[in-house]
């Protein structure tokens, strides 16, 4: 295996070369463009390669406090205002949820503190609409990202700066998503006629998704999207690689949506079987009953004083987690693994797991992860893999992975199409278009976390 491993990692290698010419190309060239492995310079650094992370804290000194959330208007700033009321149908918003036909009312009869206030609010909810999302919290099942925008672009700083510069349209639009997928839908939603209302509807719904998330997802980072089946590693919103995913049944193994961090890689991971498989299928029994079956099986067990059976499968090539998982810590024990179980990357229809996401090439996936986190060089991870024991390699450039939920969006191949709605998440937020926009969201999610108690060798 060591001499297939090796190979896999030089084609990593290059990928992170690849990756490191995906960074330093303008913008606007095609990812195809990207400089060869040949064409990198020798002496280029990872840092000049692998400019700062989001996940490395910045240095900003005491905040001031906020701006008011009422402050006085010029009847010019109104007309601005108004403006961006009447052609905010493009975001996927609705004008009459920010008090246009009573400020159109209120402008022209000049300035006035009822005017002053009710553009200060009408300006408000936009800030949190558009930075936050229209979605109320109850109509986001799963739902469990803590957007970071809220203290970044701060409301009563926004509505300071606009009145200030006199740009209210500006500030405004400086809080869009910055991801070319949310371009594509406003893109198309420009092309929608009013006819195809359930279409309109849709791309509204997905272009408000995006406003749940970070407005800036980083540098690079992974992003998968449940309902697609594909991880995508990327760098400046370009992907590097993509791969095929399983993800969990509907229900209550659903795949929750999560924002977390990439701190390690596991190895020839160990996998701590769930009290539901070792109580409730009697593999707690069977292993302390079988040792032949156990070892061939590679599980060990031990019972308790209190009789409490634990079971851990070793590593090995049938191990339930494959060759390797992806340490990110969270109160869901979500995690992308490996699998013994490759066969079901040409299902169709993949949500079979119970709620960790199962990929395609894992071992290249997490040979990847640690010589772009700068966790083992290629050698040293080919040498950790290989090895056959449990290792876990942490990595000093921690990634962001966001698990998303998009029923409109680019697929791998760049094209604008929709998903299933595997877990029936759009009929909530369908609905809440149709509602009264509810003001000063929590940003916190109620919903129930619910722990996975993984077994991934669940399917259907």
């Amino acid at each position: 295996m060591r001499n297939w491993v090796s190979s896999l990692a030089t084609g990593v290698a290059g990928a992170a070369l690849l990756a490191s010419g995906a960074l330093a190309q303008d913008e606007t060239a095609p990812i195809e463009e990207a400089p060869s492995q040949a064409e990198t310079p020798a002496d280029a650094s990872f840092d000049e390669a692998f400019p700062r992370m989001v996940s490395e804290p910045l240095v900003q000194g005491d905040l001031a406090p906020p701006g008011p959330l009422v402050q006085e208007w010029e009847v010019s700033h109104v007309d601005a205002l108004i403006g961006v009321i009447e052609g905010i149908e493009a975001e996927g918003l609705n004008p009459a949820d920010y008090n246009l036909t009573e400020l159109k009312t209120l402008a022209a009869q000049g300035r006035s503190e009822v005017l002053d206030a009710t553009a200060s609010k009408s300006f408000v909810w936009l800030v949190e609409d558009l930075r936050d999302g229209r979605t109320p919290m109850s109509a986001r099942v799963q739902w469990f990202v803590v957007d970071p925008d809220r203290d970044t672009y701060r409301t009563g700083d926004l509505l300071t700066k606009a009145l200030e510069t006199g740009d209210v349209a500006g500030v405004l639009a400086e809080l869009n998503p910055t991801h070319p997928d949310y371009a594509r839908l406003r893109e198309e939603l420009a092309v929608t006629p009013a006819e195809e209302a359930e279409k309109r509807k849709l791309i509204q719904a997905n272009m408000d998704r995006w406003r749940w998330l970070a407005r800036d997802l980083g540098t690079q980072y992974l992003i998968t999207n449940v309902p697609e089946y594909q991880l995508r590693l990327t760098v400046r919103d370009r992907i590097i690689s993509t791969y095929r995913t399983v993800v969990g049944k509907p229900g209550r193994t659903a795949t929750p949506q999560l924002a977390e961090m990439v701190e390690g890689v596991v190895f020839n991971p160990t996998w701590t079987v769930p009290q539901s498989i070792v109580k409730g299928e009697g593999l707690g029994e069977r292993v302390l009953g079988n040792p032949g079956w156990a070892r061939a099986n590679g599980y060990t067990a031990t019972r308790g004083s209190n009789g409490w059976i634990t079971v851990v499968q070793q590593p090995g090539p049938g191990n339930s987690l494959g060759r390797m998982k992806l340490e990110m810590p969270n109160p869901h024990a979500i995690f992308f693994h490996d699998t013994p179980s490759r066969h079901l990357f040409a299902n169709a229809n993949r949500a079979l797991s119970h709620g960790c996401i199962r990929t395609e090439r894992a071992l290249e996936l997490a040979i990847t992860m640690a010589i772009l986190g700068k966790g083992a060089t290629r050698d040293e991870a080919v040498e950790i893999a290989t090895s056959g024991k449990y290792t876990k390699v942490m990595i000093e450039k921690q990634l962001p992975a966001y698990i998303t939920y998009f029923t409109m969006g680019v697929d791998i191949e760049g094209e604008l199409r929709t998903f299933d709605d595997i877990y029936g998440r759009d009929a909530p937020v369908l609905a809440s278009l149709d509602k009264p926009r509810e003001a000063n969201r929590s940003g916190e999610s109620d919903d129930e976390v619910i722990v996975i108690e993984n077994d991934p060798r669940g399917e259907a």
